[in-house]
């Protein structure tokens, strides 16, 4: 049964403002920027956002009943309101599973839902691995598993569908620079010259943008959030999401008694519905949800209802202990 304010199927639950905020140091140089909404005393749940790179963002509150559950939220490391902005020095994969670990102990909770999609699908799924004890249930989202084909995917392969936005892509560097993408925006990414690094950032955004709705939609008006999203997704790119080819597949044994519900988009180009299909076969456990009508984005309209749906049937999980 449903709880708190009625909502119709198509909607997210109503915009809410947290009722506390915090900035936690995580070691000497980072701090993660934490808010928590919703019911103090509910069932927490952990938002974990894509990228790597992207933060969070007001409208993330919403996929989540706040009479029910008490909403975590925060910005990974260089993300968003966490600081140093953009920073890509001592930020991994196994610092950010570290980091949602520090999270949890902080806030005195012994176990919780996850909740991430894209990016956050990966991050989520490394944790669980890490730390099944810890994951009342998992709920995925645009299925990310940081192979060496996904990349591949992301940096060439998506041009047989946006022909267009890749040409833009690949036009905005000099003719020599075109035999690697990935290495020549890394390089231009990360020189401290804002007149180098600001165009770079702002080109990739765009041409993730302009990939990851079925519908197009207008552009982010944002300025400040393009150089986080590209400067460290091409670090974690360059690095291969510093993890093993296959990681995820190898170890979702681990996984497998773990409530989990995966929403997939049928028409989802940046994180194609292959690696869905592949992480459904080797979980059969999970419940795969695919929407015919959507593509990646978290706010497409047939996504949106199906992680609120997923989030609501998770309420039968009840409160941590």
């Amino acid at each position: 049964m449903r709880t708190g304010p009625a909502f119709s199927d198509k909607d997210l639950f109503p915009p809410i403002e947290p009722y506390a905020k915090e900035m936690l140091r995580l070691d000497a140089r980072h701090e993660m920027a934490v808010e928590q909404s919703g019911n103090p005393v509910g069932a927490p749940v952990l938002f974990l956002h894509g990228g790597p790179g992207a933060g969070a963002l007001p409208a993330h509150r919403q996929f989540f009943d706040p009479q029910h559950y008490r909403i975590i939220i925060y910005d990974q490391r260089g993300s968003g309101r966490s600081r140093p902005y953009a920073d890509i020095r001592d930020n991994t994969t196994q610092h950010l599973v570290q980091d949602i670990e520090t999270l949890r102990r902080h806030l005195g909770i012994e176990r919780w839902l996850v909740f991430g999609g894209s990016w956050g699908s990966l991050l989520a799924l490394s944790y669980a691995i890490q730390h099944p004890e810890r994951c009342l249930g998992l709920v995925l989202r645009g299925i990310f598993l940081g192979r060496a084909s996904e990349i591949d995917w992301f940096l060439h392969g998506i041009r047989a569908v946006f022909p267009e936005a890749w040409r833009t892509f690949t036009a905005f560097l000099p003719a020599a620079e075109r035999n690697d993408l990935l290495a020549s925006y890394h390089r231009r990414l990360t020189d401290p010259d804002p007149g180098v690094h600001n165009p770079a950032a702002a080109v990739w955004s765009g041409y993730e943008s302009a990939c990851s709705n079925l519908l197009p939609r207008p552009a982010a008006s944002d300025a400040s959030a393009p150089l986080a999203l590209a400067r460290i997704e091409a670090h974690y790119f360059v690095h291969s999401l510093f993890l093993d080819e296959g990681h995820i597949l190898r170890n979702v044994g681990t996984v497998r008694e773990i409530p989990a519900t995966i929403v997939q988009g049928r028409y989802d180009m940046v994180c194609p519905m292959t690696t869905a299909d592949e992480l459904s076969r080797a979980w059969p456990e999970a419940r795969l949800v695919v929407v015919p009508d959507a593509g990646h984005s978290a706010m497409e309209p047939g996504i949106r209802k199906a992680l609120v749906r997923a989030t609501e049937e998770f309420k039968r999980l009840g409160r941590a202990p």
